[in-house]
């Protein structure tokens, strides 16, 4: 081999090992994020994210999966399938219980949004007028506890009622008379179905008694990657998604329609509506008080067999 070639190949090589690492600089990460269920309006700020350039700016490459059983998002997490999954904050301390690698590293709603609902003209127009009534749930075990959690409040018990598992399907066991209350709908869901409807929905928050107020939904992340470097540009990301939803509400409404047209209903869109307030402002900042006061409550009900320190559920990630 001539010196001109291997001075040509030389020169070559090392303008290709220069290239190479900008190159792969300027390809965005993979980011994948499972969702706690189909997408509608409560994810609002991850899809603003998205159509503001918010991730790309950060040099990931986003990509949002519904899954097919709500089930199942935590648990792929722990298989190290995705990078962040959707959860609850009263369902955090399940899956720690269970083992899971899993923490909090995110909240996308920082509002409680659960409620107990009865319909007007039945009789219920305080807690303590469920007495002798039939109330449906989905969740055993923790809808339970809620459940009477707030009848001792107002001086029942879970004795005072029946309870019902009506596998999720609430406003319909209430529409059709098969139980007279039901917990598990959302204020910014369920409750407005039913007032559309003309039912005239009576609300009771579990905050108003006695059960301690919760993140509704947060991001989880596994264990072995806290310290991946694209997670708190993601959440930055988030961040900005939402700071723009805050003051472009409805810009954003219009492109997330275009993209969900499914949703392009009245009940969805006064979700949307109601929606606002409830989004977490800094989605990486961690209520450490709110964390181990549900965690006091999970335990003293039994829910979780061990009361673990608080960074054992939830930390607060870094930019």
């Amino acid at each position: 081999m001539s010196l001109h070639r291997r001075t040509l190949l030389s020169a070559a090589a090392a303008s290709a090992a220069l290239a190479s690492p900008l190159a792969r600089a300027q390809e965005p990460q993979k980011f994948t994020v499972l969702l706690d269920w189909f997408v509608n309006p409560d994810h609002g700020p991850l899809f603003a994210a998205k159509y503001i350039g918010a991730y790309a700016r950060a040099g990931l490459d986003v990509e949002l999966i519904a899954p097919t059983d709500p089930d199942l998002p935590p648990r792929l997490l722990a298989a190290g399938k995705a990078d962040v999954a959707l959860s609850y904050q009263t369902q955090l301390y399940l899956l720690v219980d269970q083992g899971l690698p899993v923490r909090r590293t995110g909240t996308l709603i920082d509002k409680p949004l659960n409620t107990l609902t009865a319909l007007g003209g039945r009789g219920i127009k305080t807690p303590h007028d469920l007495k002798g009534k039939k109330i449906g749930y989905s969740i055993a075990g923790v809808e339970e506890v809620l459940i009477g959690t707030m009848l001792k409040s107002v001086g029942l018990t879970l004795d005072d009622v029946t309870l019902i598992n009506v596998n999720f399907a609430l406003v319909t066991s209430l529409m059709s008379h098969a139980v007279d209350a039901v917990i598990g709908t959302f204020r910014t869901y369920e409750d407005i179905q039913l007032a559309q409807a003309g039912l005239k929905p009576v609300i009771f928050l579990p905050e108003d008694y006695g059960v301690p107020p919760s993140d509704e939904l947060i991001m989880l992340s596994n264990l072995n990657a806290l310290e991946n470097p694209a997670l708190p540009k993601f959440l930055g990301a988030v961040k900005e998604g939402a700071d723009f939803l805050a003051a472009h509400g409805d810009e954003v409404l219009a492109k997330f329609l275009k993209d969900q047209p499914s949703l392009n209903d009245k009940l969805d869109i006064a979700s949307w509506h109601a929606l606002p307030g409830a989004f977490a402002l800094d989605p990486a900042k961690l209520d450490a008080g709110r964390y181990t006061r549900y965690r006091d409550f999970m335990f003293a009900a039994g829910l979780i067999k061990k009361s673990l320190p608080l960074e054992t559920y939830a930390v607060e990630i870094n930019a």
